[in-house]
């Protein structure tokens, strides 16, 4: 049987990757689709844990031989989840994670419509700031202007949060990693029929309130925050 495609997005610096590890140690039967970029690592990444790093034209002919399920340019650098992710997970009747920017979960929705989508919100543009500042000294450095360009593109980002299924805001990580895990519980519940989940009621309850059209009293404080109320 197949298994559930779980695709989470987030603007650079939300905390999505401290989510995604989280879930990753906590969830059982759950794969994690490792990308490929042609950016170069950063800190202590490792080829093939956090990403595949490849050159830009082994990319480029990845591309041409449609071995991705998507793919999009980002800050000048690719970023493409291999076909082969979804065909092993398949397989295996696993449940599959991507963790992909928003070009991309629209491509992949677009394909497999039946795919859950999880937007990741930062609270406010000065602590998605903060946290860009903080990583990039742990990264070697880097300057106020790439900090502002991605704070900018974060902004177009987060306008896209109603194409998602589900949002969270990632103010308080505990808070954060506790609906995601109810999120993976409740499609599971619903979709599988695994109600024997510890803790199911309570699980149930906390995804209903991330989704979408329930999410309104977490999001506004955030648009208006970034700017973005009409």
């Amino acid at each position: 049987m197949a298994g559930i495609l779980f695709i989470i997005s987030a603007p650079s610096g939300s905390g999505k990757s401290t989510l995604v590890n989280q879930i990753k140690s906590l969830v059982g039967n759950l794969e994690f689709s490792v990308s490929y970029t042609t950016r170069a690592p950063r800190g202590s990444e490792q080829n093939g844990q956090q990403y595949h790093f490849i050159a830009r034209e082994k990319f480029e002919q990845m591309v041409r031989d449609d071995e991705f399920l998507e793919h999009a340019e980002v800050f000048s650098n690719y970023y493409g989840t291999a076909r082969k992710s979804l065909e092993d997970a398949k397989a295996h009747g696993k449940d599959l994670l991507l963790d992909i920017d928003v070009q991309g979960a629209a491509q992949v929705r677009e394909k497999i419509p039946a795919a859950v989508s999880i937007f990741v919100m930062p609270p406010a543009p000065d602590v998605l700031a903060t946290r860009l500042r903080n990583r990039s000294r742990a990264e070697g450095g880097v300057t106020e202007e790439v900090i502002q360009r991605r704070l900018a593109e974060a902004r177009a980002e987060i306008v896209k949060y109603r194409e998602y299924s589900y949002i969270l805001v990632n103010d308080i990580l505990a808070r954060a990693e506790d609906e995601l895990l109810a999120i993976v519980a409740s499609e599971r519940i619903h979709r599988k029929g695994n109600d024997s989940i510890e803790d199911a009621d309570r699980l149930l309850k906390l995804a209903e309130s991330c989704k979408l059209e329930n999410s309104g009293d977490r999001v506004q404080p955030v648009l208006e925050a970034f700017g973005l109320l009409d």
